[in-house]
């Protein structure tokens, strides 16, 4: 017995429709385009044929075929990738939301290298293939005063790269920093993947330099591997190995140190009221042979991971093979650079957003706060107030330190709606709910932004 329920149109009579707005224009995508049109009318039907079984009813054809073209379009849409949103969550480095946005002129740098063809390495002089782009690691070598430095995709690259350097010996590590860095990678297994042997010593809580002596001694371990606890805190009845002990007792015995710094800082942390982060600077003169850390936490740039220290072992780890398998392309080369040439202009703080964002003080913030209401309708103005608030740097950094900062309260009925509503918005905005309001930290909104959160409030809140 044949069924009632309306069918969707086939994929055939589909293109047709869609062939038949274009004649035989040759200039439109679709006809320039067969395969591809093809697969977006065979979604579109898929989508209608489900539509259709979940009781809808059945689209006209000219709307599909408007569909069709739609959905073409919106593979190369670049609204439809990544959605930009203001982060009013008060988290300068949030994991979730893409770490903080890149300076000004490293996205400029990005754009001309994706753009056109560049230098990357290609001796203009001599006119044939020369040394790959180095100015990222030049400027490494003058801010942290290493004799040498090369850069890989992430940190967690650049920390099995360095450990390579142990070969199939083995890799001294004290208990309390056999970590989990992120995205379940954990130290012991890095160590084994690099193809060296992991060594415990001391205790999760307490461990010495002396406690590296056995298995340097005897041989055992040919290197010891410090990883700064940057995404957690150890407290109460701890201790751990000081710096410069450690590194000497592994000269002495002809091994080599290395330190993962994770997230790492060229600036002073303490100077904007946050503990003291250790500087890669600090750690090659703690004796460190080779310090790794991460370019897109607290650097401020894109995701990379960078690799400073003795010229040697800098010259063993790119001549790895695996070195090329993590090697970044010209746009991160670019922004990296370019990111790092700010530090050595003096111009992090007013340019690098993360600095800029963890620099920026409460009362620039309440004045900024109090410009939004002020710009709001009357109406809402009693709904929204400026206020107090607590900022995490986060982003696996400085874990457990706040800033003082201020922002925008919007109290009333439905804060967890509301704050669904800011998220769905053009453009989205992410704050919190706390105490059943919604809380929107200015200090990680870009000053430049403030007005389309004004515009968003008056959108969303009712």
């Amino acid at each position: 017995m044949p069924s009632d329920r309306p069918r969707p149109p086939s994929v055939e009579r589909l293109l047709a429709a869609v062939r038949a707005r274009y004649g035989t224009d040759e200039r439109e995508p679709a006809a320039l385009a067969p395969a591809a049109l093809a697969e977006a009318a065979r979604e579109v039907v898929d989508l209608e044929r489900a539509s259709i079984r979940a009781g809808e009813a059945a689209t006209a054809l000219p709307d599909l075929a408007t569909r069709v073209e739609k959905r073409l379009g919106n593979w190369i849409d670049p609204d439809a990738g990544l959605v930009p949103v203001i982060n009013a969550t008060g988290v300068i480095l949030h994991t979730n939301l893409g770490r903080a946005p890149w300076p000004s002129a490293a996205i400029e740098a990005a754009r001309r290298a994706a753009a056109s063809y560049s230098l990357l390495e290609f001796d203009r002089a001599a006119g044939r293939r020369g040394p790959r782009f180095r100015v990222a690691e030049e400027h490494l070598i003058a801010l942290t005063g290493a004799e040498d430095a090369i850069v890989t995709v992430n940190n967690a690259a650049a920390l099995l790269l360095a450990v390579g350097l142990a070969g199939r010996h083995g890799v001294a590590v004290s208990r309390g920093e056999l970590v989990e860095i992120g995205g379940g990678v954990r130290i012991p297994e890095m160590i084994r993947r690099a193809g060296a042997r992991l060594v415990e010593v001391g205790t999760t809580n307490r461990t010495r330099a002396s406690d590296f002596e056995a298995p340097l001694a005897d041989g055992r371990a040919t290197a010891v591997l410090r990883v700064h606890p940057s995404n957690f805190t150890q407290a109460g009845f701890v201790e751990a190995p000081d710096a410069v002990a450690l590194a000497e007792l592994a000269h002495r015995h002809g091994a080599i140190v290395i330190d993962d710094l994770g997230s790492g800082a060229l600036l002073d942390t303490a100077a904007f009221g946050l503990a003291h982060e250790p500087t890669p600077r600090e750690r090659l003169e703690a004796g460190a042979d080779v310090v790794t850390f991460s370019g897109d936490k607290l650097v401020g740039g894109p995701q990379a991971g960078l690799i400073v220290g003795r010229a040697d072992l800098v010259a063993r780890i790119r001549r790895d093979p695996l070195a090329r398998a993590v090697r970044p392309e010209k746009v991160t080369l670019a922004a990296l650079a370019t990111t790092l040439g700010l530090y050595r202009a003096g111009r992090a703080l007013t340019d690098i957003p993360v600095w800029r964002m963890i620099a920026a003080r409460p009362d620039e913030l309440r004045r900024r706060g109090e410009a939004v209401v002020a710009a709001l309708d009357a109406r809402l103005r009693a709904r929204v107030g400026v206020e107090a608030m607590i900022s995490a740097v986060g982003g696996g950094s400085l874990p457990g330190e706040t800033l003082e900062s201020v922002g925008l309260v919007v109290r009333g009925q439905g804060a967890a709606a509301l704050a669904g509503r800011l998220r769905a918005g053009e453009p989205a905005v992410v704050g919190r709910v706390e105490g059943g309001a919604v809380h929107l930290d200015l200090r990680t909104v870009d000053p430049a932004d403030d007005a389309a959160l004004s515009t968003a409030l008056e959108r969303v809140v009712r």
